[in-house]
């Protein structure tokens, strides 16, 4: 797993802004920046900053024409968040079934003595 990957998605994607940007631009499709900044009480700036962070994650792509900057969601780079997680729930699974064991053998144990 690429970790360096995983951090700056967690990263990116662990602030509100950044995520409604990611749902917005799932929602409607490419937006230019100026779009996206409309509907956020900041600069264009700030938007602007904030999609730096989305594109070096690889959660977004720039596509320019002319003047215009046109911005899409990849949500390809998720597939790592994705694995992680799995790998987290795999790990929890194994150890609440040697709960779930244990517990059944210290049950069996009382019951023969």
């Amino acid at each position: 797993m690429d970790e360096d990957a995983l951090s700056r998605i967690l990263k990116a994607a662990g602030d509100t802004t950044r995520r409604q940007i990611l749902t917005l631009l799932v929602q409607e499709g490419a937006l230019r920046v100026t779009a996206l900044a409309a509907h956020f009480d900041m600069s264009l700036n700030s938007v602007s900053k904030h999609i730096k962070v989305l594109e070096e994650a690889g959660l977004v792509t720039r596509r320019t024409m002319g003047r215009e900057h046109f911005i899409t969601a990849e949500l390809e780079p998720l597939q790592l968040t994705e694995s992680w997680f799995a790998q987290l729930k795999s790990i929890w699974e194994l150890r609440l079934s040697a709960l779930e064991n244990a517990l059944a053998s210290e049950e069996n144990d009382h019951e023969r003595t």
